[in-house]
């Protein structure tokens, strides 16, 4: 199970902010990816992982990306096991954050688990706290990875305010990899885009 995670969340990262549309536009299926939406609001969410700086640029190079490495590192070393009062345990977030400007400019990716406790925290992890917001929350029809997480950030990237339902609040948004991942021909993936 954590060797399939590996693969999806590096082909996701990798991909996701890179926006390779020439490569995506090969890749996904004519049709798009078909989503549910929903508007939400969310209580804070406390998160125990390990994070990168980076930015569209690096990371749309696989010689200059930093999120493989980190992705790496997260499962390689196990570091999750290393994480105390974990709510529950596999979950795994991949979050957005901390944007220079909006999805161009230099952002904080950071991988890791919900936590109901921050006592304890290894001195090689990192804490992120996402603050309560509103949010889009998309639900993805089962799709064959990686089409399906381009194909969901395609559409993300080219709605308007309007179609969106807000305007993107750029302070923390981010996928959620669960049970519904472990078949990567017909993964299932949340992503919560935050809004004003």
């Amino acid at each position: 199970m954590k060797k399939l995670f590996v693969l999806i969340l590096c082909f996701t990262s990798v991909i996701t902010f890179a926006n390779d549309l020439n490569y995506a536009a090969k890749e996904k299926d004519n049709k798009g990816i078909k989503m549910q939406h929903l508007s939400t609001q969310l209580t804070k969410i406390n998160l125990v992982g390990v994070k990168v700086r980076t930015n569209r640029s690096d990371e749309s190079n696989p010689e200059t990306g930093k999120i493989f490495s980190c992705v790496q590192r997260y499962f390689h070393e196990q570091l999750f096991e290393k994480i105390s009062h974990r709510k529950i345990p596999g979950k795994t977030y991949c979050v957005y954050t901390e944007y220079e400007t909006d999805c161009t400019g230099a952002y904080t990716y950071f991988i890791g688990e919900e936590v109901s406790s921050l006592k304890n925290v290894p001195k090689d992890l990192e804490v992120l706290t996402i603050p309560a917001q509103s949010y889009v929350k998309f639900t993805t029809e089962p799709g064959p990875m990686p089409n399906v997480v381009i194909g969901a950030w395609e559409e993300i990237w080219q709605m308007s305010s309007k179609v969106l339902g807000g305007t993107r609040r750029y302070h923390s948004d981010f996928e959620i990899y669960d049970e519904r991942a472990s078949d990567h021909n017909k993964i299932v993936l949340d992503l919560f885009i935050g809004i004003e």
